[in-house]
């Protein structure tokens, strides 16, 4: 019988010694991300604007681990300050997390959209990435390594999901992970998206406006599981650890084939 190799027994942490930034790390998937995190060997930097809520985090964490920085992703000087702010703390920036997203009202008429919401929408979702992701990029390419990851959705993918200024800003994030990932790679800089599909957070049952129970019944191409917040997180810890060291320009979706596939026609439609 083959022996197994001792690197898949392994249970050392998979972060063990890098330094995390991630946006919007107060709470929901940025702040599991962070928990899992600190717990596999990285110290975290939480940025958000939610100064309270972020605070509480990095207390529980711990000092030593995480510490908190108010941030506003649209706003360049407070993503240089957020960066520049943990090199003088850790001495360097091994994972930047673009998490940090907002939603505008869910209108389904074009015609009833207001240009200031769009461009709102998408000056965080889209151009806060573009900021984190340039400012993580300057202190990285010093040291020719890191894991740039950034938050899509499942509306990175397809249409038809939520409003217009959401599904457009979650498109673009991948068109600019792919063309970041091409002009990082000469120096060692891996550069991927991440794409969930609906979690039952406060968040999204009050966008889509589904009560609790009602959560439970949106529809899942692959029965029997429901995407947690965990699954994201440890989905963000692969793309940040070395064991991904050669996965870069790529979209990771977690949506158990829901863009893949057409449920209302072909060999395998289905009502439910």
């Amino acid at each position: 019988m083959a022996s197994i190799s001792p690197v898949l027994c392994t249970t050392a942490p998979r972060l063990q010694g890098k330094v995390a930034l991630i946006t919007g790390g107060a709470r929901g998937i940025g702040e599991c991300t962070a928990r899992l995190f600190v717990r596999h060997g990285a110290k975290v930097v939480i940025a958000d604007i939610l100064d309270n809520l972020g605070q509480s985090v990095c207390e529980d964490l711990g000092p030593e681990l995480a510490f908190f920085i108010h941030c506003d992703v649209s706003n360049e000087l407070d993503i240089k300050n957020a960066i520049d702010t943990t090199i003088a703390n850790h001495g360097k920036l091994d994972i930047m997390v673009n998490n940090a997203a907002v939603a505008d009202e869910a209108k389904t008429r074009i015609v009833d959209n207001d240009k200031s919401e769009f461009e709102r929408v998408i000056s965080v979702n889209l151009t806060g990435v573009f900021i984190g992701t340039k400012h993580a990029a300057r202190v990285m390419i010093p040291r020719r390594s890191g894991s740039i990851i950034a938050l899509g959705s499942v509306c990175s993918s397809v249409g038809g999901v939520a409003s217009h200024a959401y599904t457009s800003s979650k498109h673009a994030v991948i068109g600019l992970t792919k063309n970041v990932a091409a002009e990082l790679g000469q120096f060692g800089i891996r550069v991927n998206c991440l794409s969930p599909y609906f979690i039952a957070t406060p968040l999204a049952m009050d966008f889509f406006k589904v009560s609790e129970d009602a959560a439970s019944s949106v529809y899942s191409n692959l029965k029997g599981v429901a995407l947690r917040l965990e699954d994201v997180a440890e989905a963000a810890l692969f793309l940040a650890s070395d064991e991904s060291k050669y996965v870069s320009g790529h979209n990771l979706a977690l949506d158990g084939g829901f863009s893949v596939i057409n449920p209302a026609f072909g060999l395998f439609a289905r009502d439910g």
